[in-house]
């Protein structure tokens, strides 16, 4: 999540140099529009620094030295994994389903075969909502924008504190593609070290089913014990297949 604040710090810069240069030349609407971009790129920067319960030194200095993706599974867990056709039977059990969309879904562009996927629930009589962290994908309000181009209705889409109000209430939890926005060490490990950052709570519900590539952490080089749980299946490979096959499945 550092990108985003990253690209929303440079874009506020931007503002407040165009507002300069508006100054430089008496242009007042130079000026204006310029503190309009600077202010609204602040006011972005601090809500996703909060988002992730971090100060803006920190996001801009902590990256450095550190390798992302790193695998650091714990001696001694062992994860479950399950197939797309078990994964369909239990979303088609379910009656109340919770996708949690991350930035692995971005990078497979996978958005329409969720979207289907979530309007085959509904359609099958299933609550269906998606569950949207503030700093997911790799860009500001990035999955978003995929959800709307692929129809996904607006009043399905929830923020992370909405969602975290019902989450035992949630048959399945389905997570595309995300990592450390559903990481329990940051609500249950102060020694972690993304201790104190906001989550997606999924380990609360009644089972979940991560889709990912592999096992691998996630950019803060964590681990995630979510993936060890009792009630959690990792349905492992490429988000492309994966979801192509469970929207024909479903």
């Amino acid at each position: 999540a550092d990108m985003p604040v990253v690209i929303t710090l440079l874009n506020s810069y931007s503002g407040w140099a165009l507002c300069a240069e508006g100054f430089i030349l008496n242009q007042p609407l130079l000026t204006v529009v310029g503190a309009l971009i600077g202010s609204s790129g602040a006011f972005l920067t601090k809500i996703m620094c909060d988002g992730m319960n971090r100060s803006l030194v920190n996001v801009i200095m902590g990256g450095f030295g550190t390798e992302a993706g790193a695998v650091q599974t714990a001696e001694g867990l062992v994860h479950t994994e399950i197939n797309v056709d078990d994964t369909a039977a239990l979303l088609r059990d379910a009656q109340k389903v919770c996708i949690v969309p991350g930035y692995g879904l971005a990078v497979a562009q996978a958005q329409n075969d969720i979207a289907a996927v979530a309007n085959s629930l509904r359609e099958q009589g299933k609550e269906v909502k998606f569950a949207v962290h503030p700093v997911a994908g790799r860009m500001p309000g990035q999955l978003n924008v995929l959800l709307a181009e692929a129809g996904v209705p607006y009043d399905m889409v929830y923020e992370m504190e909405e969602v975290n109000e019902e989450m035992e209430n949630f048959d399945v939890v389905l997570v595309v593609g995300a990592n450390d926005t559903v990481n329990s060490s940051a609500v249950n490990d102060p020694k972690s070290a993304i201790a104190g950052m906001p989550v997606i709570e999924v380990w609360r519900a009644k089972h979940v089913v991560v889709m990912k590539r592999s096992v691998a952490s996630g950019y803060a080089g964590v681990d995630n014990p979510v993936f060890y749980n009792d009630n959690t299946d990792m349905l492992l490979g490429s988000a492309t297949e994966t979801c192509q096959g469970l929207r024909n499945a479903v």
